[in-house]
């Protein structure tokens, strides 16, 4: 069994997958091997595409279609998403043929743990500080969500100078400096790990008790996989939004359709309405009001 992907030299990975049984891989390492002609996929059997909804969302369905294309006809195709609704159902339907459907359900006592959800609202002026008093009182594990790479830096850094042991993890590392951060994290010996939604997927650690979310998801997804990363396996956890005045209304909306409405009003803050779009059409245009505002062509 073999291991491809980025950020390590190519010649030894590719000697080591040449002669795998399985190959464990990702989109892109896998196509620039297969285009420098150092492997074959011609004999492969069986294919097994896990996290097929996270790949979509990140951008792979061209590299994944592109190996598709290499693979025999003749094929057992296994696709594996924590969703089959949407894009992610054509694209299951498009590499698969007479499929089998098969659902997985957890035991009760493997089912996901009591999760309290909490929003604070903060102000430019005091985030830091508030962060900086939530990992305080925190008793495991933290793991602490930013917007952007240069973020992860600058945030981890700054928590650092007030006494936090805590370390990055984002794409722009390279994969040794992923492993090793995240070691340093689910060992104990930093409390506090700092990331892009690089760890919103497949980090599974039993002692995350807090997620922090210092920047706001993007979406409801974001949030359910980024505070998923707490309270597994019927274990309890602790999700932290923090909250700016400019994006309360956002975050309210996110709130009031995960069903965490009581949440969010528990710290003063109000939940925002719900965006209403009207459409109508004239000469072959769309034309979209907001209640109240003007119309947009």
């Amino acid at each position: 069994v073999t291991a491809v992907y980025g950020g390590v030299p190519l010649p030894a990975q590719a000697k080591r997958a040449a002669k795998a049984h399985i190959l464990v891989a990702t989109p892109g390492r896998l196509t620039d091997l297969v285009s420098r002609k150092l492997i074959s996929l011609k004999n492969v059997h069986t294919l097994v595409l896990d996290e097929a909804d996270r790949m979509l969302d990140m951008g792979f369905q061209p590299q994944v279609d592109r190996i598709v294309k290499m693979l025999p006809k003749e094929r057992q195709t296994m696709f594996f998403s924590a969703t089959l609704d949407g894009e992610v159902g054509i694209l299951a339907r498009a590499y698969t043929d007479q499929p089998t459907y098969v659902e997985a359900d957890l035991p009760d006592d493997k089912r996901a743990g009591d999760v309290e959800h909490r929003f604070i609202p903060v102000t430019p002026e005091n985030k830091l500080e508030t962060l900086v008093k939530e990992i305080f009182a925190a008793d495991g594990l933290v793991l602490v969500f930013v917007r952007t790479k240069r973020g992860a830096d600058r945030l981890a850094e700054r928590l650092v100078k007030h006494d936090i042991d805590a370390v990055a993890m984002h794409g722009d590392l390279s994969q040794g400096q992923r492993e090793r951060a995240l070691k340093r994290f689910e060992s104990g010996k930093v409390s506090t790990l700092v990331a892009t939604d690089v760890a919103a997927r497949g980090l599974d650690l039993d002692d995350i008790t807090h997620v922090i979310n210092y920047d706001p998801p993007e979406d409801d997804k974001g949030y359910v996989h980024r505070v998923g990363r707490t309270g597994r396996a019927g274990r309890t956890g602790t999700g932290v939004t923090l909250v700016l005045p400019d994006e309360a209304a956002e975050l309210s909306r996110v709130a009031n359709r995960l069903g965490h409405r009581d949440s969010f009003e528990e710290e003063g803050l109000k939940t925002a309405p719900a965006k209403v779009l009207y459409s109508t059409h004239r000469g072959g245009k769309s034309a979209f009001s907001k209640p109240g505002g003007r119309r947009r062509v």
